[in-house]
């Protein structure tokens, strides 16, 4: 049996802006409807990607900003960040584990570490190991993204 992942819902306070940041960010308009007053759905998707955002009013109880840790995977971290960063997106550096170890640092797409040795270093990795350079960015309500450059997938991916 697939289970693929296709969606995901995201919690924004004023949809208007969302969907001019997505937009601003490159990410496809695939539906904006509205069906009353309290209901509507914004759906975008990311270039190259199988999976899409929702967000919307009706759509989830959710605190606006609380989704993080989304992985946007790119094969030049330099290069996407750059593409996002002349779009207007405010992206940090590219950076690397100096531990060697999965960034999980998320809050808002910025930093937050939970295992003993994790040291977030400037650049990309020195290898440029693929899953090993990452940046970040938020939308305007905080929810987290990751940029994470993978040249190489892992077996069965």
């Amino acid at each position: 049996m697939d289970l693929k992942l296709e969606l995901i819902v995201l919690p924004v306070s004023d949809i208007e802006r969302a969907k001019t940041f997505y937009e601003q960010a490159g990410f496809r308009l695939d539906l904006d409807k509205a069906v009353s007053e309290d209901w509507r759905a914004v759906h975008f998707t990311p270039p190259g990607s199988e999976c899409s955002i929702i967000f919307g009013q009706g759509l989830t109880s959710a605190a606006p900003g609380s989704v993080q840790g989304l992985y946007l995977i790119v094969t030049d971290i330099e290069q996407a960040r750059a593409e996002l960063v002349g779009r207007g997106i405010e992206v940090s550096e590219a950076f690397h584990d100096g531990g060697g170890l999965f960034y999980h640092g998320h809050g808002a797409g910025g930093l937050t570490h939970g295992a003993e040795g994790q040291e977030r270093v400037a650049g990309p990795h020195p290898d440029r190991a693929s899953y090993g350079s990452y940046a970040t960015f938020s939308d305007p309500d905080g929810n987290g993204w990751v940029l994470q450059e993978v040249t190489q997938r892992a077996p069965g991916r």
